[in-house]
């Protein structure tokens, strides 16, 4: 409310001096006109001094400031939002329209390595899009710093270096200024002026730190995507480390079937079938519903089922409303579970598997509990190390699948959802195991989703 109001009193203060000046030019004409020369003199200061105190006034540092710094954040937002798929032709056509309003260029225009992405702007000149760089260009991304630049006419693009202050002739000038990623010029931003004169200092600070905006975006695009192929490699890993055992078992299941029960090996095959088809398309999404990886690790508890038999492995599920929306790394529940097959499940008798998603607070947790063997108090520590802990060595005890399951699920859930999230594990010999996943802020996400899907 206060720069209103200052607004208001700047206004009231300017009016009031115009009437002064319209006053005291009025009087330094009559003192002039009646040869009054010392009330002319004094009236002409008069009017001296309200000419500056009205310069002062309309010139107001407070609200120059505020609105370059909107502006600034205006520009880095609305780039953010075109940037986020990295430097594409749309992309780049929609970053040049946003960005020639905001400098006194009369044409942007934005490349990659090898050709122009986009141009805006009213400069005619032959590098549109689809056009390989020109040769100031390439220098520029060879070298890695900003330069300045001539073209003699439209057609022949004949391109020179200039330095300000030296007039030189030419069709269009400009600044060209390269786009780095990890010390890596990734393309170009180039700025298109009529005049050598229009290139000043201010426009070289503007198209330098416009360079500098767009690099520092596409970093955080290229961390982004580096962390989603990271994220998808790690599924994968796993899955190469535990699918072997199950394929092979499964294969094995249903050849035994064919001989005995056709009908039961047909539907295990259609259900194996859609088992890995699934766990395909969920290696290619970096998150997945968590009822889809719930109903996932179903269809492997059915298949293990066939294996062992009907009366072998038991499974309870219990999940919160709601929960079921939430979105998870795949292949997070799953690994658990046939951990719990794979290193729980007695000689004789059936292993119980429950499976719990509830909500604690602000965070969501996932809970796989079985009544199997179980482990002491120590391999389930070093377990936990190993899981928390990468370099920390788990012991034989520990199991290397259950070790490296756990630590894979953990490093993941851990980047997804922060600082807070982790692994617990209860164990008892004798007695089955409790493995708990706390997804940190968890429900807040759910919550925001609901939200944006309302709206």
């Amino acid at each position: 409310m206060r720069r209103p109001a200052a607004r208001l009193s700047a206004n009231l203060v300017s009016v009031l001096l115009v009437l002064c000046s319209l006053a005291l030019i009025g009087l330094l004409v009559w003192s002039v006109r009646d040869g009054l020369v010392i009330a002319a003199m004094v009236v002409g200061c008069g009017l001296a001094l309200v000419i500056v105190m009205g310069g002062a006034v309309n010139l107001s540092p407070e609200d120059t400031r505020t609105e370059a710094t909107e502006r600034t954040l205006r520009v880095a937002t609305n780039t953010l939002q075109h940037l986020h798929g990295g430097l594409t032709v749309d992309n780049a056509r929609a970053i040049c329209a946003l960005l020639l309003p905001e400098t006194d260029a009369e044409g942007i225009a934005i490349t990659d390595r090898s050709h122009v992405l986009a141009y805006e702007g009213s400069i005619s000149t032959t590098y549109v899009p689809g056009t390989e760089n020109a040769k100031p260009t390439l220098e520029v991304l060879e070298s890695k710093r900003m330069e300045t630049f001539v073209s003699v006419d439209a057609e022949s693009q004949d391109v020179r270096r200039f330095s300000m202050g030296n007039r030189r002739e030419g069709h269009a000038f400009g600044i060209i200024v390269p786009l780095l990623v990890q010390d890596r010029a990734v393309g170009a931003i180039k700025f298109y002026y009529r005049r050598d004169v229009d290139i000043d200092r201010t426009q070289l600070a503007i198209a330098e730190g416009l360079g500098s905006l767009l690099s520092t975006q596409l970093s955080s695009y290229e961390l982004d995507r580096q962390a989603e192929l990271t994220a998808r490699a790690e599924v994968k890993a796993l899955q190469a480390q535990i699918n072997p055992h199950f394929l092979f078992n499964t294969l094995n299941t249903i050849a035994s079937f064919t001989r005995t029960n056709p009908t039961r090996a047909r539907d295990l095959l259609r259900e194996f079938s859609t088992f890995y088809r699934r766990t395909l398309e969920s290696s290619e999404k970096t998150l997945i519903p968590l009822s889809q990886e719930l109903e996932q690790t179903r269809r492997y508890l059915k298949i293990e089922k066939a294996r062992f038999g009907e009366d072998r492995i038991v499974e309870t599920e219990h999940v919160e409303e709601g929960c079921g929306e939430l979105e998870v790394p795949s292949f997070l529940v799953q690994p658990i579970v046939e951990n719990a097959v794979r290193h729980a499940m007695r000689d004789e008798g059936a292993l119980h598997v429950d499976v719990q998603v509830a909500t604690d607070g602000d965070d969501i947790l996932i809970a796989v509990a079985d009544d199997g063997l179980g482990m002491d108090k120590a391999v389930a520590e070093r377990l936990l190390a190993g899981a928390t802990e990468p370099g920390r060595s788990r012991g034989p005890a520990a199991g290397a699948g259950t070790g490296m399951a756990l630590r894979n699920v953990a490093e993941r859930i851990e980047r997804f959802f922060g600082v807070g999230s982790g692994v617990e594990i209860v164990s008892k010999p004798g007695e089955g195991t409790c493995v708990t996943l706390r997804l940190a802020g968890a429900r807040r996400k759910l919550a925001g989703g609901d939200r944006r899907g309302r709206e």
